[in-house]
């Protein structure tokens, strides 16, 4: 028993047909007429007589040959997994849509459709005739009338109800996020981190995608531009789609925003372009322009957004076997369209300039390339630093090649640096590579060199747990870098463990002991130039005349928003902060910006490693622990037990009057943070950043506790719901201000 023997006939003439296939196949790569898309490479050729019988067609018939291109990128979302299956169902309706003839291992033959790709014709960015724009306006609103019970069996996680357009846009997102950005992940995930586009960016814009009107779904073409219409020769019908490969099932508005974005209209053409859709659509379904004008927005949106892996990675593509400045230039301008086109749909943080895309690029590209040096991979040593024995000058080329390689989940943007771990073979020990992102400007400067600080630390031998700094240098055009010891797990692939929500008692322990050691490292080489804080004034007006000098050089927006909601201009502010003071305290090197996210867990007794020294400065050690207070979530009970070890540790010449100064430390921080802050609400400048996230998050918290403390009357504004759309964290309201100094 078992399956009927083929018949031998059959079996021959199915192998005959085959070789057939292949062999036309083989004569359409050979002599066929070739044009080439970005994921099939299309042949034209008159078919020979073995594949017209084949086919049932006449031989001499000219054919196209599509081969799948095996070295393109998954970076477009399908439905169907086979072109003639949507060929077959479209043909009912658009009778002039190629056929598919015969398929067969990556390759397709479709009859030939006579005439020029519209691209010749007219190429991108060019105005379309207004007949022109009415006849594809027309093809479009055909396509609304294939239905689904003609279609192949749709996925199983389409939506079920056919008029859903939230559901499909959601779909379409999440669809995105898992054919296109996670199988490119591992190979890109680090270019998209250096360029500030995080990995959940498509989940969180499905997240995001508003209640829309119900248009009805229908079969759309999804990549309808300027390649893919053919005007014919003929002119009946005047235009013909080609390559369905792409097309789906589900809102027509998602049709009418890939088509408009993809033809590249120029912009003042849009507005004629959609009107002809919806005189269009009204003859064939009227009710697919149902809030047309409202949700048109979201699906150009998601259009954008999701065009960014493509054009990201077909740009870096580019450069693989490119070493000449124009073809930098390209992909670097390509980027920058791109991010700049993605920012608001994926509420990018930041977008870099030019300038530092094209150093992304350059590190992306060196470090694939292995058969010559690059200009990339050339570096000049900074002479002021002797590299240390466990890290030989060797090892830096490697570490620059790693660099440009590494996965996303080991690429770390900060407030103002990136910051890439590699391994380094021979090298027994984990690296971090740091560069500044030169295109964020930051309010709050730095006033010590960070290697300088590392180096004086290590040198010092004081029980301070730091970064060792490796290397200094310069690679391509003049991109400052640093290699420091990486201080995360000695893994080297998994990040940093950071006490965000606050410290334990043993790593509160462990804080303060390395913030007293702090004050036995020698600072005079260090800053030389740095004041002494004894006399009047001290430290304290030291600290005051800078937050004055950062009001005062805020940009214009972020001062008058100031001003509507209450907060001081400089003059003001100088004058409030004038009647405070502190007592005088020996001064000793301070880190200056001791947020959790500058803090790593490690395990032993000091608990934690201190990170970032770029904030560094000379001045007055109880500052230090309470910026830490105020950056850090800490509990009553933790707070008074820092507060009693670092009193007990220290002599008298650093604690005096600490009971009544911290308090006045604290309230200078809440007024820092509602200027810096709101400066970061208005610019965006380092919002990608985690703690700045957090702190603006409840910015109008922050607002409310910075002008109590500075004894101001919540100020009216014009506009009530100002106010009112200022983000308030978690809790959704205020909190209370803390005590003023003094009180």
């Amino acid at each position: 028993m078992g399956a009927s023997p083929v018949p031998r006939r059959a079996f021959w003439e199915r192998c005959a047909a085959d070789d057939a296939y292949d062999e036309f196949v083989e004569q359409a790569r050979r002599f066929g007429v070739m044009s080439g898309g970005h994921h099939n490479r299309n042949y034209v050729l008159p078919l020979t007589e073995a594949m017209a019988r084949r086919v049932e067609r006449e031989p001499g018939t000219r054919a196209t040959v599509r081969i799948r291109r095996p070295e393109a990128l998954p970076v477009v979302i399908r439905t169907w997994r086979h072109e003639s299956e949507i060929l077959a169902s479209v043909r009912g309706v658009l009778r002039h849509v190629p056929e598919c003839l015969a398929r067969r291992r990556g390759s397709a033959v479709h009859s030939y459709v006579e005439g020029v790709p519209l691209s010749t014709v007219c190429p991108n960015g060019k105005p379309v005739d207004g007949l022109l724009v009415r006849a594809l306006t027309e093809l479009l609103a055909q396509m609304s009338l294939v239905r689904r019970e003609a279609l192949p069996p749709l996925p199983g996680d389409w939506p079920s109800n056919d008029k859903d357009s939230q559901a499909f846009l959601q779909t379409l997102a999440r669809c995105a996020d898992r054919q296109i950005r996670q199988p490119n992940w591992a190979d890109f995930g680090g270019l998209f981190a250096a360029l500030g586009i995080p990995e959940d960016a498509l989940i969180r814009l499905s997240e995001r995608v508003p209640t829309m009107a119900r248009r009805p779904y229908s079969l759309l073409h999804a990549d309808l531009h300027r390649d893919n219409v053919i005007v014919t020769f003929g002119g009946e019908p005047p235009l013909i789609c080609v390559d369905w490969e792409l097309a789906t099932y589900g809102d027509p508005l998602h049709d009418l925003a890939t088509h408009l974005v993809r033809m590249r209209y120029p912009e003042f053409q849009w507005t004629e372009v959609i009107d002809a859709w919806a005189r269009s659509i009204q003859d064939t379904r009227p009710a697919a322009a149902s809030g047309l004008a409202r949700d048109l927005g979201h699906y150009v949106s998601f259009e954008r957004a999701q065009s960014v892996y493509p054009d990201v990675m077909r740009a870096a593509k580019s450069l693989e076997n490119a070493n000449d400045q124009k073809s930098l230039d390209e992909a670097t301008a390509s980027v920058s369209a791109a991010l700049t086109a993605a920012a608001e749909p994926l509420r990018l943080r930041h977008v870099p300039d030019e300038a530092e895309i094209e150093r992304v690029l350059v590190r992306w590209q060196a470090a694939r390339r292995d058969r010559r040096v690059v200009t990339a991979l050339s570096w000049k040593a900074d002479d002021r630093l002797t590299a240390p024995p466990d890290f030989p000058r060797s090892a830096v080329r490697q570490a620059l090649i790693a660099e440009g390689a590494a996965p996303a989940n080991l690429v770390f943007k900060g407030t103002a640096h990136l910051n890439t771990v590699v391994r380094v073979p021979g090298v027994g020990f984990p690296v971090v590579v740091r560069r500044k992102a030169e295109s964020v400007s930051r309010r709050e400067r730095g006033y010590l060199s960070e290697h300088a600080v590392l180096r004086g630390i290590e040198e010092s031998g004081a029980a301070v747990t730091a970064p060792r700094v490796l290397v200094l240098g310069e690679s391509h055009t003049k991109d400052a870098f640093a290699i420091h010891t990486y201080e995360g797990p000695k893994d080297g692939v998994s990040p940093p463990d950071h006490p965000v929500n606050g410290l334990l008692p043993h790593e509160a322990d462990g804080l303060v002991d390395q913030l007293c050691a702090l004050t036995r490292v020698a600072y005079g080489a260090l800053d030389p130039t740095a004041p002494d804080w004894s006399g009047d004034g001290g430290f304290y007006e030291w600290l005051s005349n800078q937050l004055v000098l950062l009001v005062e050089a805020l940009p214009k927006e972020s001062q008058q928003l100031a001003r509507v909601l209450g907060l001081p201009g400089p003059r003001r502010l100088r004058e409030i902060l004038s009647r405070h003071g502190v007592t005088s305290r020996e001064p000793s090197l301070l880190h200056g910006d001791l947020n959790p996210w500058n803090l790593v867990r490690r395990d032993d007794s000091l608990a934690l490693t201190i990170i970032d020294w770029e904030m560094a400065m000379v001045g007055d050690p109880l500052y230090d622990l309470v910026r830490h207070l105020h950056l850090t979530p800490t509990r009553p009970e933790i707070r008074a037990r820092m507060f009693r070890r670092w009193e007990r540790a220290l002599p008298g010449t650093h604690t005096k009057d600490w009971a009544q100064d911290w308090l006045v430390y604290r309230w200078i921080e809440i007024v820092r943070s509602a200027y810096v802050d709101l400066d970061r609400l208005v610019t965006g400048a380092g919002l990608d950043a985690p703690n700045v996230l957090r702190a603006v998050d409840s910015y109008a918290m922050t607002l409310e506790a910075a002008t109590a403390s500075l004894g101001l009357p919540v100020r009216s504004t014009a506009n009530p719901y100002l106010a009112r759309a200022l983000p308030h964290g978690d809790r959704g309201g205020a909190r209370r201000a803390g005590p003023k100094p003094g009180t």
